[in-house]
């Protein structure tokens, strides 16, 4: 089967693996694994991961969004995390530092501009097979949830390091807004964090803001908008996923979604550490269900990208069946085909819009 030339992972949790999972990021995928045979129970995803450097180029995944994590969680917060906001800048910061690690080996290479964007895509789409193993993963950096900004200072020094898109929230009650499982609109430093990201020009990532703070963001904020890892609550019953009026909305303002490979985000009915891929045959063509619809609403395939979100916080437990690596989600160029897509539609689907929208975005 042909490999698509390049797909770009609009939403991976590199850092966050390295530095709180202890994954060397450039091991194979059967080596991070064995190495955590007889790790500590802590996580159920040990040994069970599916994103390394190797599996990202054999999958020609050559461009990815990558992420800073670090939430703030107050005395008698349900959630984990840290218990000062300037812990969790700290944290986002050594995570900076490990990718800054990855450049100078050579793994990555950090894209801030329209013309290093375009350069590093023409690199990955004319390398053969023989030299995709030798190439850096080029990487845009994202931040997941903004407890870690201190002030707007540290944001401008976020932006000074690259930063090009921003989630204001993550899961429940943050500082800047109200987020999965909770309810709420932005409060008064969200609204604030708004304009200073707009005139910052960083990209507005609606992930996992919940319905009352998507609503009131998109009201406030004219700058560019996407949605990195989010699929359709019309085929997955939970209110981490976009409803049609959102994706309409999301539509209107010329976004791409991308779509996630969490087990959780593309089934009804998936219950939490009970659940397994087995009890619904759930297989990557699911996928292409979620894109069918952003499509159907669409009246067109422009809107819709990847953002897998493989090995944030799950693995194989909550992946497809028949995805044991990320590599595999290049089966998707052929499940697209044989549903009627266009290679214009494959490829814009797998790379091309959400490369287009940062074409029209990035500096």
């Amino acid at each position: 089967m042909e490999k698509p030339r390049l797909i770009f992972d609009a939403h991976l949790d590199i850092s966050m693996n390295a530095m709180e999972y202890n994954r060397d990021q450039r091991w194979s995928l059967e080596d991070i694994r064995r190495s955590e045979i007889n790790a500590p129970d802590d996580l159920p995803h040990r040994g069970r991961n599916t994103v390394c450097f190797p599996e990202l180029r054999k999958g020609r995944i050559g461009i990815i969004v990558a992420t800073q994590i670090a939430r703030h969680s107050p005395k008698f917060h349900k959630l984990p995390g840290w218990r000062s906001p300037e812990q969790a800048w700290a944290h986002t910061q050594g995570q900076l530092c490990y990718y800054r690690a990855m450049e100078e080996l050579g793994e990555m290479k950090q894209l801030k501009t329209r013309q290093e964007l375009a350069a590093h895509a023409e690199l990955w789409r004319s390398a053969d097979d023989n030299q995709t193993p030798h190439l850096p993963i080029g990487y845009l950096l994202s931040l997941e949830g903004a407890d870690s900004v201190l002030s707007w200072k540290h944001l401008e020094k976020s932006r000074a390091d690259g930063l090009v898109a921003l989630g204001p929230v993550h899961y429940g009650p943050g500082i800047y807004g109200h987020g999965t499982d909770d309810s709420g609109p932005l409060t008064a430093k969200g609204r604030e964090l708004l304009k200073e990201i707009d005139r910052l020009g960083i990209i507005l990532d609606v992930t996992h803001l919940c319905d009352e703070s998507f609503a009131d963001a998109l009201s406030r904020f004219q700058g560019p908008v996407w949605a990195s890892h989010h699929n359709c609550r019309a085929l997955a019953s939970w209110n981490r996923q976009l409803t049609d009026a959102q994706i309409r909305q999301l539509i209107e303002r010329g976004a791409v979604i991308g779509m996630a490979f969490d087990a959780i985000m593309m089934v009804h009915q998936w219950r939490h550490l009970a659940s397994k891929p087995e009890d619904f045959g759930l297989r990557i063509e699911k996928i292409c269900e979620h894109i069918d619809h952003i499509c159907q609403l669409a009246g067109n395939a422009n809107h819709v990208g990847i953002g897998t979100d493989l090995d944030g916080g799950f693995g194989t437990e909550q992946t497809p069946l028949d995805l044991n690596s990320i590599a595999d989600i290049a089966t998707l160029q052929q499940l697209l085909q044989q549903r009627g897509y266009t290679a214009t539609d494959v490829e814009g689907i797998l790379s091309g819009n959400f490369l287009g929208f940062l074409q029209r975005h990035l500096p």
